[in-house]
């Protein structure tokens, strides 16, 4: 399957309030120790039973070839505000594109970097073929569901199932 192309970094937030800069959507490309840390920071927002995030489990992230791992900056080079995973396979029904562990600090939520990590990540499916784009969200997370409806994501008639291995 060919990786989604190289995109320029997007900028997000652009009329933000208070002269909050716009933070810039960025593809990683190596596991480097800003993305590590960064990235151990922002998966217990997600998940309280993930094991401790590694610098090899981000290498395994970004050197996948199924795998687009972003992230979003305060600015070019800033500080990482959220990231998101977006994996793109070939089915026999044609390519499939999901988005994965969308998650952006809590102190910088409502700015716009949910919105911007999940375009930016649209895009690229559609740059690959992909039709359809799919993600799942508890319900729980209600402020992360208005988001996906409100970028037009439909709530699907389905069950999603889960067998937890070993």
């Amino acid at each position: 399957m060919r990786r989604p192309g190289r995109y320029t970094a997007s900028t997000v937030d652009a009329d933000a309030p208070g002269g909050i800069p716009p933070a810039v959507v960025e593809e990683v490309t190596a596991a480097t120790p800003d993305v590590v840390a960064a990235l151990a920071a922002l998966v217990p927002e997600l998940s309280g039973s993930a094991p401790p995030l590694t610098a090899e489990a981000v290498a395994g992230i970004v050197d996948s070839p199924a795998t687009v791992l972003l992230i979003a900056r305060d600015g070019p080079g800033g500080a990482i505000l959220g990231s998101l995973t977006l994996v793109v396979f070939s089915a026999p029904t044609g390519p499939r594109a999901w988005i994965e562990d969308v998650v952006v600090a809590p102190g910088t939520r409502g700015r716009g970097i949910g919105a911007g990590l999940v375009l930016d990540a649209l895009d690229r499916a559609k740059a690959t073929g992909c039709r359809t784009v799919d993600l799942t969200s508890r319900p729980s997370r209600q402020a992360a569901n208005r988001l996906y409806v409100r970028l037009g994501f439909e709530r699907r008639e389905t069950n999603v199932y889960r067998k937890t291995l070993g």
